[in-house]
């Protein structure tokens, strides 16, 4: 790795800056060009990336092993199963061992604490594939889209229906750094925890026990699986509980007209999402998943190479 490119991670949204994400976005519209056109582009020749994962995966794996390829480089797949770490080997050491053997490193695991733990001991760049706490690329793909199909984010209004889990939290750090608002709806027992939100979080955040009072005026709406990976146990608890939350033609229609639907997949038709509205005119969920790739590679050369 280039000695006067300072090691960073991303770990959260939060990470980053407004303008270092206008960057990215702008980057991701280059690299999708490219690819449509089947333009080589090879800014990481000879660079690995590891892809550890604890938590089973479609459109991670693939759009970051595809996406390393694209720029010239070469994945390792990690399942921890199948790895020291499913031993007993503390993260600490894991990740010294494979930072040194590696240029950059994606963590799909359980609690935001492994990845911060593993990213104090790494060498090389680590980003967070998924945890429990938090999904920073995935609502970064999101924010791509909705900017690919109708502009700016800034002053917007995202309404998300369902659950608070890693989605949700992402979405809210997005609105304070993009400067966009969040409408949150979700039953009563699955609200958001005060201690995982930010002290300006809520400039940027309307709560709303009713999810169509959540949808209205929205620009774009979204969702998410009821169960999370990591809490199966609570599944039919989850499906009594939010049987009201299926985002229905009902739904967007409180919306802006023109307003989007996303879900960041796999998708339960009939349960968080009717198969009218994913399937509708309105949605742009296959556009959303292609987008991971062109992010994701947008971020891995920003984190090997800086702005180029």
């Amino acid at each position: 790795m280039s000695s006067n490119i300072p090691v960073r991670h991303y770990l959260q949204f939060a990470d980053f800056s407004a303008d270092e994400y206008a960057y990215l976005l702008q980057r991701s519209a280059f690299l999708k060009a490219k690819f449509k056109r089947y333009e080589t582009w090879h800014p990481l020749h000879d660079r690995t990336l590891a892809m550890i994962f604890e938590k089973n995966s479609t459109r991670t794996r693939l759009s970051f092993e595809a996406g390393i390829h694209q720029l010239g480089g070469h994945a390792v797949f990690l399942n921890t199963k199948d790895t020291q770490l499913g031993r007993g080997e503390p993260v600490e050491d894991a990740a010294q061992v494979i930072s040194r053997m590696t240029d950059i490193i994606m963590i799909r695991t359980f609690g935001q604490d492994i990845i911060e733990r593993f990213a104090a001991n790494s060498r090389v760049p680590v980003i967070n594939g998924l945890t429990n706490e938090y999904h920073p690329c995935q609502v970064l793909a999101d924010i791509f889209t909705y900017v690919e199909h109708r502009g700016d984010i800034k002053g917007k209004t995202v309404a998300w229906v369902g659950d608070a889990n890693n989605m949700a939290y992402t979405w809210i750090q997005a609105a304070e750094i993009l400067d966009f608002k969040v409408h949150f709806s979700a039953p009563s027992g699955y609200q958001l925890d005060d201690k995982m939100l930010s002290s300006n979080a809520k400039s940027y955040l309307s709560v709303f026990a009713d999810p169509k009072d959540a949808c209205q005026q929205a620009d774009l709406v979204t969702t998410d699986v009821w169960t999370s990976m990591g809490y199966e146990a609570e599944n039919q608890a989850r499906l009594q509980a939010f049987k009201s939350w299926m985002v229905t033609d009902e739904l967007m229609a409180a919306a802006q007209k023109d307003a989007l639907f996303m879900h960041c997949l796999p998708a339960h038709r009939g349960e968080e999402v009717s198969a009218s509205v994913i399937d509708g005119p309105q949605s742009v969920g296959w556009d959303e998943a292609e987008n991971r790739l062109h992010v994701q590679k947008a971020l891995m050369e920003f984190l090997l190479c800086g702005k180029l």
